[in-house]
C-alpha cells in the first residue's frame, strides 16, 4: 500500500485529504506544522509527500531544501494558496517533482499523487513472483516454469495488481480505479474481457484456475 505524508496546517484540508486519499488505498500519515512534517520525512519511508508551502514551525519550501540537501529522493507535491509564480519556479528548482495552487480539482490531485508514486517506484524490481506465477513487469512477460507468455501493457498491470493483492478479493471498482485510474466511466465489461484474455493466458502457461470470480464482489487470485 503506498504511503502518503500530508504536511499542511489548514485543518479542514489536511481532514478532507487525508480521508480521500484513505479511501483511496492510500496509507496516510499527516502532521499539521512544518517540524512535525520534517520529522515524519526524515524518520519514516513515504511514497510521495504532500508538502503546503506556509506553515508554522518550519515552512514547505525550507523542508524541501532541507530534505533534498540530505539525499531524500521522495517525489514532494508543493501546494501552495497563494499560486505566485516564484513560489512555483523556486520550490521546483529546490528539486519539488510537482506543484499545485489552491484550490485544486480534487481529480487533478489524484492524478499527481498517482504519477509521483509511480515514480517513488520505478526503482522497484522489475520481477514479482506470488505462487507459481512469475511477472517480468519490464518486458511484459509471464512465465511458468519452462514456459513464457507475453502480455500486453493493461493485462501486465492487471496482473501485477491482482498478483500484489494475492489471495485478496478486489472489486471491479478498485481495478477501473488502481489498473485503469478510472473513478468515473462504467468498465464492468471492459474489466470482464481483459480478465478473460489473462485467464487464457495464464492457462496457457500452465496455470488454470488462478484467477477465481467472488460473487458478489469481483476477483481473486488465488494461486
Amino acid at each position: 500500500m503506498p504511503r502518503i505524508l500530508i504536511v499542511e496546517d489548514e485543518d479542514k484540508l489536511r481532514r478532507a485529504l487525508a480521508r480521500g486519499l484513505g479511501d483511496e488505498g492510500y496509507d496516510v500519515v499527516t502532521a499539521e506544522d512544518g517540524e512535525l512534517g520534517l520529522a515524519y520525512a526524515k524518520e519514516e519511508a513515504f511514497d510521495c509527500l504532500i508538502l503546503d508551502i506556509m506553515l508554522p514551525g518550519c515552512d514547505g519550501i525550507s523542508i524541501l531544501d532541507q530534505l533534498r540537501s540530505e539525499g531524500n529522493e521522495t517525489p514532494i507535491l508543493m501546494l501552495s494558496a497563494r499560486g505566485e509564480i516564484e513560489d512555483r519556479v523556486k520550490g521546483l528548482d529546490l528539486g519539488a517533482d510537482d506543484y499545485l495552487a489552491k484550490p485544486f480539482a480534487w481529480s487533478e490531485l489524484l492524478a499527481r499523487v498517482r504519477a509521483c508514486v509511480r515514480r517513488s517506484r520505478a526503482g522497484e524490481a522489475s520481477l514479482v513472483k506470488a505462487g507459481r506465477i512469475e511477472l517480468d513487469r519490464l518486458h511484459r512477460r509471464l512465465t511458468h516454469g519452462s514456459q513464457q507468455v507475453e502480455l500486453t501493457i493493461r493485462e501486465c498491470e492487471l496482473l501485477d495488481f491482482l498478483m500484489r493483492r494475492r489471495g485478496q478479493a478486489v472489486s471491479r471498482d478498485e481495478l477501473a480505479r488502481e489498473v485503469w485510474h478510472d473513478r468515473d466511466t462504467v468498465l464492468t465489461n471492459v474489466i470482464d474481457v481483459f480478465i478473460n484474455q489473462l485467464r487464457k493466458k495464464l492457462e496457457k502457461a500452465g496455470i488454470a484456475g488462478a484467477i477465481q470470480t467472488v460473487r458478489g464482489v469481483g476477483y481473486a487470485l488465488q494461486d
